[in-house]
């Protein structure tokens, strides 16, 4: 593999469970993710999809194989460089929401920096609440939220 990646794994295998319950999710899979490009994962339910996600962005081991986020390889950090590296380097979105619903709109978006101890950004801030279109709702709760809110799909034309 050549190019600059974001996030690749190399000849990734993930088993689960052991003998016949053993389930293979991976298989020596090789897969860059490059920098600065949108990627599609696509299969059949049960097909690695999510498995593979978590992964090549840390949150989950390989059994066998490499996992890396730019060139730093996943499997010989300790815990908390791997959680100081998820905090710095990655951004996840989920497939369900994963909203707080105690805190406001507004705190639901800086939550992460917060919890790194870093100040956000206030414009990077501001652009991302208009691309959402969320600015008159800051102060509201997600569950005063439509569903493509929560989700922080923008509104339509």
């Amino acid at each position: 593999m050549s190019g600059t990646f974001a996030a690749r794994v190399t000849a990734a295998v993930k088993v689960y469970g052991s003998g016949d319950a053993e389930v293979r999710a991976l298989d020596g899979a090789t897969l860059g993710f490059g920098t600065g490009r949108f990627t599609a994962i696509m299969g059949p339910s049960g097909s690695g999809k999510s498995t593979l996600m978590h992964c090549a962005a840390g949150l989950d081991t390989l059994t066998f194989g490499q996992a890396y986020i730019g060139g730093t390889e996943l499997g010989s950090l300790s815990d908390k460089k791997l959680t100081l590296l998820r905090r710095e380097r990655v951004g996840f979105v989920f497939q369900s929401f994963n909203l707080l619903p105690t805190l406001t709109v507004a705190e639901n978006i800086t939550l992460p920096q917060d919890l790194a101890g870093s100040r956000p950004d206030p414009e990077w801030t501001e652009a991302l609440i208009d691309v959402v279109g969320l600015g008159d709702r800051l102060h509201h709760r997600p569950g005063e939220l439509s569903g493509g809110q929560q989700l922080g799909v923008p509104p339509g034309p």
